[in-house]
């Protein structure tokens, strides 16, 4: 077994699921694996990661509809709000989500399935830089 490990920076727009399946791909294929397991992990606790639908951006939005009910911004059940009404949320929406995934990789390409996509989704409303830590293992 073999091993390689990387970690790609992102800069995201605010609170939005951004695709990073291009990039995660490049980085995986470059390492020229034939069979293993790819895992990502957020270095953030207001950010995750998702693997989504990449066809129809509607299914984005009706995710953040949906998070924005079940964890508003502002609810007066927060008492952190160091960086504003949007912070503790934030850590709601990563706590209810994944901050990793793993991804066989078969015959030298990550295992989705036709619609599917990564995703690194922010949930702060102003823009950060966000790190994802990518660990490949196998031949």
């Amino acid at each position: 077994m073999n091993q390689a490990t990387t970690t790609l920076a992102f800069d995201t727009p605010g609170r939005a699921l951004l695709e990073i399946t291009r990039r995660v791909r490049d980085w995986t294929q470059a390492q020229g694996f034939q069979e293993g397991l790819l895992t990502l992990f957020v270095r953030h606790t207001s950010a995750s990661l998702l693997i989504q639908e990449n066809a129809d951006p509607e299914v984005q939005r009706d995710l953040e509809r949906f998070f924005a009910r079940l964890v508003p911004d502002g609810d007066p059940l927060f008492r952190h709000r160091d960086e504003g009404p949007d912070d503790m949320p934030a850590h709601v929406r990563g706590a209810l989500t994944a901050t990793q995934l793993s991804i066989p990789l078969l015959q030298g390409r990550l295992a989705l399935g036709t619609w599917q996509g990564i995703y690194l989704w922010e949930h702060r409303h102003r823009a950060h830089r966000r790190e994802v830590a990518l660990h490949l293992l196998g031949r």
